[in-house]
């Protein structure tokens, strides 16, 4: 029997390993994930010391969402992460309630304004973030609360007299705070999610909050508002800067998510915003989500850079995915260019050199080869420059195999640019996963110009220098696909 029963292991054991070797990989390559478990929002994004942070709303304890905290990695350069221990989790309170860590910033308090810090230390994280208390997964309340580090994020201490913002909400949330320098302040952004609302307040020591003003209840209301950010982003070919202030909020089809922003001026109290006629949205994809800039960038990194979770709350915890859940977007450097008299953002992606890369021009006349249509692991950045002067336009099939295919399309006579993922590969598996995302773009002299990214199962495109950008999650149905251009 012994001998019967280790014969029968090892057979299953040969079994598990043969079925994980042709295991569908949707695990991302040069985008970030966890090692593990469920992963939201991007928090406090920081610079300091040669060091980018990356802190991420996190579940300890499985795959799907709960259990809020911040896990934590670090790079050197934005494209390699190192993962670190959790750096702040949740904690039972003496009611027998819990606080879970929702999102937030972090700050460098060089000045030690907070006074939590030894007189002359310089490098003082301080995060400020949303202290989420439930009861049996019942709202109790939603707070700004408080944590500093001396030890570059390594351990944190939570400030003994949390929270520092209450207005006795439970939908009260996402704090995103910078230094105004002529006013000699700290300024936050927070959001009232459910009145369409963000808030402004002001602080000398990161501890005590006065409101400034209020800005909302306009652009896209059709979901609840989260994750604001305001941030000075320069504006191309000139010297001038603007101010963007950025909010996760409902897309342009209706029930997804998706990001909008506003671009206009602030003088320390009041934002004013451009007068624009449309939604402006970061992302037009489905897959963009609580994206927020970096804090403390070096002096000579001009551009903010934000980073996105890739996700859609719409079909989050379903997502395909083996060993984890959600990742994130490669960090953008984000400007400003001015067209028909409006500010909007441009977005360029910034990528590891030892991603497969094509770059080629197109025309009428030419055809499509390409080498990375033959072995390409799921994984490559394909750079096209397509003259459409004397085409009707075009069908890019990604990710394509005998069974499922993901199209990038142009159609000269509407002028817009489409996504369709409808028959990507596996999009069963939630009702709300299948879609087509629709822009309108026009070619810039004849020639639209498109960076995609492909990444196992995202997929990044950036048109026209990254002045549209498409960000969607696909799951094709082998782990090696071709490519296709088609002429319309």
């Amino acid at each position: 029997m012994k001998k019967i029963l280790t014969t029968g292991f090892l057979f299953f054991s040969f079994l598990i390993g043969f079925s994980q070797q042709n295991q569908l990989d949707y695990r991302p390559t040069y985008h970030h994930t966890p090692p593990k478990n469920w992963v939201n929002d991007p928090n406090g994004l920081v610079y300091l010391d040669g060091e980018y942070h990356l802190f991420y709303q996190y579940n300890p304890f499985g795959d799907k969402w709960g259990h809020m905290s911040w896990a934590h990695a670090v790079s050197t350069d934005l494209k390699n992460w190192k993962p670190l221990p959790i750096a702040l989790q949740e904690f039972y309170n003496p009611d027998s309630s819990q606080t879970m860590i929702f999102s937030g910033c972090i700050v460098i308090d060089s000045l030690n304004t907070s006074g939590l810090f030894e007189k002359g230390f310089k490098k003082g994280m301080v995060a400020l973030f949303t202290s989420h208390v439930h009861k049996n997964l019942k709202e109790i309340a939603q707070h700004q609360s408080l944590a500093y580090s001396s030890d570059k994020g390594r351990t944190w201490k939570y400030y003994q007299k949390n929270p520092v913002l209450d207005i006795g909400s439970t939908n009260f949330r996402d704090p995103n705070v910078f230094w105004y320098a002529p006013q000699n302040k700290w300024v936050m952004a927070v959001v009232k999610a459910l009145e369409y609302t963000v808030q402004f307040y002001e602080s000398k020591d990161l501890k005590s909050w006065t409101l400034l003003s209020e800005f909302g209840k306009t652009g896209d209301v059709t979901k609840i508002w989260e994750c604001p950010s305001l941030t000075k982003v320069p504006v191309n070919g000139t010297k001038e800067t603007k101010w963007v202030l950025m909010i996760s909020s409902g897309h342009r089809q209706k029930g997804y998510l998706a990001m909008q922003y506003f671009v206009g001026d602030f003088d320390g109290k009041n934002f004013i915003s451009q007068k624009q006629d449309e939604v402006l949205y970061v992302d037009e994809g489905k897959d963009f989500y609580a994206a927020i800039p970096f804090s403390n960038l070096p002096q000579n990194q001009k551009n903010p850079i934000i980073i996105g979770w890739l996700n859609d709350w719409e079909y989050a915890n379903d997502i395909p995915t083996s060993g984890f859940r959600g990742g994130f977007s490669v960090p953008r450097q984000i400007s400003l260019y001015q067209t028909n008299g409006i500010y909007k953002l441009k977005q360029e992606p910034i990528v590891k050199t030892e991603v497969p890369t094509e770059k080629i021009s197109l025309n009428a006349k030419t055809g499509f080869i390409s080498k990375l249509a033959k072995s390409n692991a799921n994984v490559y950045r394909l750079q096209l420059t397509i003259d459409l002067s004397n085409a009707k336009g075009f069908d890019l099939h990604l990710l394509k195999n005998s069974s499922n295919t993901s199209i990038l399309s142009y159609d000269m006579a509407s002028e817009s640019l489409s996504f369709d993922r409808t028959h990507s590969g596996n999009v069963d598996f939630n009702k709300r996963f299948p879609s087509i995302e629709t822009v309108k773009i026009k070619p810039e002299n004849n020639l639209l110009t498109l960076d995609i990214l492909v990444d196992k199962s995202v997929v990044e495109i950036y048109a026209n220098g990254g002045k549209t950008v498409i960000t969607d999650l696909v799951f094709p149905l082998t782990n090696n696909s071709s490519i296709d251009f088609v002429w319309k």
